[in-house]
């Protein structure tokens, strides 16, 4: 019989480690996946919504994150961005045949009508399940905690555990699969590079649906008996706090780092002599300065890393047992082979060639980042020509870098079409089909601005008989709260 600890919430659970909202109680790790399989044994109408179909995830960073993963068990849960418009929730879902979304009460309002919704207001003490049918409430309370016996370093399976949708550079999103195997593989490299301990106590500030903050503040944490920490909406005053209050580790992207700094500056938050001991920064280039200036202002470096949500997600880290390389995106992650290659055809007006060598570049050439390991997705649910290609068992990042003698690679920019805001990606023909979808648009160009404290603004030119209110209603139903254009120019 298959271990059960190669299933990703199991092997969570089995860490033992405790998650709770910021400020609240915690709960253990095994209760709460305990709660999610309960859910699924005591709820007939749940288990019929999902006969062969996947299920979704929309929730705000919380332990019922948890709850869904496993409740989600035997077909890949798709991960729904919290910030996402109800246009983007039905395509993912039909895209990806969801047959039943988990969420709150607020967050149901942007699932499409008919779907059947799991309310999770209160669990784990109890779920709602809901569908076209009946509502079913579902007692979870009786449940108070799981014991699973197998072997802690047992390879994870090779099936769907997640689908995330990104690569959108031909407009449309697309689903990654990432299997049991590719999470574990990353969560348990990132116990290593991290030096991750039981005493650990993880401030979570990212939305889970985001792999960085999955993998690095939710799962690696847990894999080891530690606590996390979670924030369903991202405060820096309150954040700057927590960091003061016994927090060890905080993980964010450039935006948070620079708002938490502004933060602690502005109400003399003294950090020095606390218990942080571990900064980590990823999702978009890290400027030197706000590097430089967080540590000065903590007394803790801020190391970066880099990864990308096909590779489960992290590939490079300036790991905790070396010195932090400012400006640098570190040596490659256990478990993880990187290598700078010949750039791959990133042109989305013609079909992308793959004809490039497979075979590193010297030492300080600039070139593309490629990856390899056990942490790369297999691929996406259909249409892979148009995501990131591959060379053999190498991943083309679209991610441009430099490799030095000591083994650092450097980030460079990027190749494939897309920019950073806020530490999401932003894929301007995304962008550009949406709003040329507007009747009045003839043309539309999406292009970034660069903005120091959120990495980038976005700037929409068009031609056409449409006014910008329109455009701005336009893009606020049926786009992310970080995909709204900032600057839009129009010439009739």
């Amino acid at each position: 019989m298959t271990d059960p600890l190669a299933l990703f919430p199991l092997a969570l659970a089995a860490g033992s480690g405790r998650i709770g909202a910021a400020g609240a109680d915690d709960f253990d790790a095994p209760q709460l996946v305990a709660a999610g399989l309960t859910l699924l044994q005591r709820s007939a109408p749940l288990v019929r919504a999902l006969s062969g179909k996947r299920a979704a995830i929309l929730l705000p960073t919380s332990p019922q994150f948890l709850i869904a993963l496993a409740a989600s068990e035997g077909r890949g849960a798709v991960l729904v961005n919290p910030l996402a418009s109800a246009v983007e929730v039905e395509y993912q879902c039909r895209d990806a045949n969801v047959g039943a979304v988990f969420t709150t009460t607020s967050f149901a309002l942007r699932v499409p009508a008919g779907m059947p919704v799991v309310l999770l207001d209160d669990a784990p003490r109890a779920a709602r399940v809901v569908t076209p049918d009946r509502t079913q409430d579902v007692d979870l309370g009786s449940h108070h905690g799981l014991s699973i016996e197998g072997e802690r370093d047992v390879r994870g399976r090779d099936e769907e555990a997640v689908i995330v949708y990104t690569s959108a550079m031909r407009g449309r999103p697309l689903g990654a699969v990432l299997t049991h195997a590719n999470l574990l593989a990353n969560a348990r490299s990132t116990v290593v590079a991290v030096a991750q301990r039981p005493d650990d106590d993880v401030l979570a500030l990212l939305p889970f649906s985001h792999l960085f903050a999955l993998t690095v503040t939710c799962a690696a944490p847990l894999l080891t008996g530690a606590r996390v920490r979670t924030m369903d909406r991202f405060n820096p005053v309150r954040a700057a706090e927590l960091l003061a209050d016994g927090v060890t580790e905080v993980v964010g992207v450039p935006a948070v780092f620079h708002a938490m700094l502004g933060a602690i500056e502005r109400r003399g938050v003294d950090l020095h002599g606390s218990a942080l001991r571990l900064c980590i920064c990823g999702g978009a280039a890290l400027p030197r300065d706000l590097q430089d200036r967080w540590a000065d202002v903590t007394g803790v470096e801020l190391r970066q890393g880099y990864g990308l949500t096909e590779a489960a997600p992290v590939c490079l880290f300036n790991r905790v047992d070396g010195p932090n390389a400012r400006g640098t995106l570190g040596l490659p992650f256990p478990g993880v082979d990187v290598a700078i290659m010949e750039p791959a055809e990133y042109a989305i007006s013609r079909t992308r060639r793959d004809d490039g060598a497979a075979s590193p570049l010297p030492d300080g050439t600039p070139g593309e980042i490629c990856v390899r390991g056990e942490n790369v997705s297999p691929g996406y649910l259909a249409n892979s020509a148009e995501g990131l290609p591959r060379r053999g068992d190498w991943l083309c990042t679209g991610d441009a870098g430099r490799r030095s003698a000591d083994g650092t690679i450097t980030f460079l920019g990027l190749l494939k079409p897309m920019f950073t805001r806020n530490g999401f990606n932003i894929y301007p023909r995304e962008l550009e089909r949406v709003i040329g979808e507007l009747a009045g648009v003839r043309e539309v160009e999406v292009s970034a601005v660069p903005e120091p404290t959120k990495e980038n603004d976005i700037r929409v030119r068009l031609r056409g008989s449409v006014t910008e209110a329109a455009v701005r209603d336009w893009c606020e139903s049926r786009l992310s709260a970080y995909k709204q254009p900032t600057i839009i120019e129009i010439d009739t």
